[in-house]
């Protein structure tokens, strides 16, 4: 008997231009990391609905962060894993979703091969890829100065932004601009004049870091930020000051904010426990309420059943 799959899909043109045109219809997008085709599914298909006329909340778009990528395949989080290996997981995961995804692209590597990356991105149907401004073995943000760390010199990431800019064919790519001034406690004067340089070389967004427990000084950058430039996109990444809601990142003037390891950290608690029950044990029936039921995973996918 043939089996008909639901009439769901998109191309990647039109995956690509979508998270432009979010930013345009929204103030403010919520964006969740998603490891896998599974993980994206479910950031895709989850909504809150309050029983009023609002619209539902839910996601609305995926972030491909290079630390879950890396510790899902248990290799560093020090670019070992390449973008080419990235996007093989990255077109499994567009082969069940429909939703814009951004692209952590770590330090984006040598100007020439960042405008290579760049081009494999944009015809893959990436909507925007974000590059940090230091230099060297790349660490994980997070360590702040507790490790060596580096930041890029203005005129040389300069310089990366325009050769990925100069590389792209559309103009529905993104290229954005991760400033790691506040996470290596250069203050936010650094901050801000290596982001006023970077939107003057083509960046089309700024991302700013912090690993503080408050929000801040990222509020006191989005601040002065914004008296400079009211349209350029700002994007945050919440994972240190995480009691701040989603609300008063998008009055301080954030477009898009990043929830951007969660996905990993969860899963692997959960599988954690499941597995310590069975050892813990002799069986799996403790685990059982732990578990998606086996009607529910042979429903979840359609064709499954």
């Amino acid at each position: 008997m043939l089996t008909v799959l639901p009439k769901r899909g998109i191309t990647a043109d039109n995956r690509r231009a979508s998270l432009r045109r979010l930013l345009q219809r929204k103030t403010c997008l919520r964006i969740m990391e998603t490891h896998s085709p599974i993980s994206a599914l479910l950031a895709e298909t989850l909504a809150l609905d309050d029983g009023t006329a609002a619209p539902p909340v839910e996601y609305d778009g995926f972030w491909s962060s290079s630390l879950t990528d890396s510790t899902e395949r248990g290799k560093p989080d020090t670019e070992a894993l390449g973008i080419p290996s990235r996007v093989l997981n990255i077109n499994e995961i567009f082969e069940v979703t429909t939703k814009p995804l951004i692209m952590d692209g770590d330090t984006g590597g040598q100007p020439e091969h960042f405008a290579m990356n760049v081009r494999t991105l944009e015809r893959t149907g990436v909507s925007a890829v974000i590059i940090e401004d230091k230099t060297g073995l790349k660490k994980n943000s997070l360590l702040g100065n507790e490790v060596a760390q580096q930041q890029e010199s203005i005129p040389a990431f300069r310089h990366k932004i325009a050769t990925g800019k100069a590389a792209q064919m559309t103009d529905d790519f993104m290229i954005i601009a991760r400033v790691e001034s506040l996470i290596l406690d250069a203050g936010i004067e650094d901050a801000l004049a290596r982001s006023l340089a970077y939107v003057d070389a083509g960046a089309d967004g700024i991302m700013i870091h912090s690993r503080k427990k408050q929000s801040d000084e990222v509020f006191e950058f989005a601040q002065r930020f914004r008296s400079h430039h009211r349209d350029v996109p700002l994007v945050c990444v919440p994972t240190s000051y995480c009691q701040t809601p989603f609300e008063e990142l998008e009055r301080a003037g954030f477009n898009i904010v990043i929830y951007a390891n969660h996905m990993l950290r969860s899963s692997y608690l959960a599988m954690r426990d499941v597995a310590t029950e069975i050892l813990k044990n002799g069986r799996s029936l403790e685990a059982e309420d732990k578990c998606l039921s086996m009607n529910d995973i042979l429903a979840l996918i359609p064709g499954t059943r």
